[in-house]
């Protein structure tokens, strides 16, 4: 039985730092494992151009403590009106490494969103030229769409016609959580990927609701059937070079979570390691782990794997703070509802 497992340090393809107090508070739980993360754009107001990446990033490399080493990978939040030549200014730059479409309300702070698709073809076009990555938030957001459904019908609506229609974009479905996006994804060899995040590997919607509401548990996309949880756990521990981790990790403030309209999200970043190592062993993948967490995502974002590494070792229960405190209130950090064992050493 393995009881020591030595990976790459890994990364984290989809991150919420958030800004001011909530980023004091939450980066040093990410940057204690992780090298890189892609850092989302959706604050307020979303960061749209490469000025605001820039004032972004030195934001997030000021409020990182000393004894710690972390690189915050930029992102533009999509608009109607984003110039296709600031965008193209900011990737050659080395400071951007993707684009994040959020559908307009699909999610925490997406109001600024895309609502006409068309408008943004040029957006699109520049990027298939220059190899500047997509990252979708994928679901679509009618009223008559159950949420259950948003991302099959995003996939056949939105994303299958935007790649079909922009040769060479390259897209990172995001934080995928159905067996119709695992599907999508296989059945497209080349300039496709998809991130998996932590929390959708062990919750289904009963976790959400039989027994009460868990409003921890909650987060957009939304957990979905067991089939689908499945299905995202056989992807994630398969070694297919597609799918890499994407915490989707998203601090709020329990008062924001526990109110009658809770905030969606799941934050992960204090234990992502501890879980994910649980859940391979289970799948007997503890071998697949390195290429879903350290080396598929730099393969995809034609970035270097790290050079360091991290060790991860199995023994007694491994007892992790139940809150992560802010000046802006606690944050309560994602339980399972099962012992954990693996800790990194």
């Amino acid at each position: 039985m393995t009881h020591s497992l030595t990976i790459r340090r890994p990364d984290d393809w989809h991150l919420h730092l958030r800004d001011g107090a909530m980023l004091q508070a939450v980066l040093p739980e990410t940057a204690r494992h992780f090298a890189r993360a892609i850092i989302m754009p959706n604050l307020v107001p979303p960061v749209v151009t490469g000025d605001q990446a820039a004032a972004y990033r030195d934001c997030i490399l000021a409020a990182l403590p000393g004894d710690m080493t972390f690189e915050p990978l930029m992102t533009l939040y999509l608009t109607e009106d984003t110039d296709p030549a600031d965008v193209a200014a900011a990737h050659a730059s080395g400071l951007v490494k993707a684009v994040k479409l959020y559908p307009a309300g699909a999610t925490t702070n997406s109001s600024s969103g895309v609502h006409n698709f068309d408008k943004v073809r040029a957006v699109l076009e520049k990027m298939a030229e220059i190899g500047l990555p997509l990252c979708v938030h994928g679901e679509v957001t009618d009223a008559d769409i159950d949420i259950f459904d948003r991302e099959a019908v995003f996939i056949d609506r939105v994303l299958d016609p935007i790649r079909k229609t922009t040769p060479g974009l390259r897209v990172v479905m995001e934080h995928i959580t159905t067996s119709n996006g695992v599907d999508y994804v296989k059945s497209h060899d080349k300039d496709l990927g998809a991130t998996i995040t932590t929390h959708h590997l062990i919750i289904n919607r009963n976790h959400i609701l039989v027994g009460g509401i868990k409003p921890h548990y909650y987060c957009l996309p939304v957990a979905k059937r067991e089939e689908h949880r499945l299905a995202l756990l056989t992807a994630a521990t398969s070694g297919d070079a597609r799918f890499f981790l994407g915490t989707d990790s998203a601090p709020h403030t329990d008062a924001n979570k526990e109110m009658a309209c809770g905030c969606a999200g799941c934050f992960t970043a204090t234990n992502t390691m501890s879980l994910l190592a649980e859940m391979f062993e289970r799948a007997e993948a503890l071998d697949k782990l390195e290429a879903f967490t350290s080396i598929n995502g730099p393969a995809f974002y034609r970035v270097p794997v790290n050079e360091e590494t991290i060790t991860l070792t199995k023994g007694e229960e491994v007892v992790y703070p139940t809150k992560i405190e802010s000046s802006d209130g606690p944050v309560t950090v994602f339980d399972p509802g099962f012992p954990l064992h693996w800790r990194v050493a």
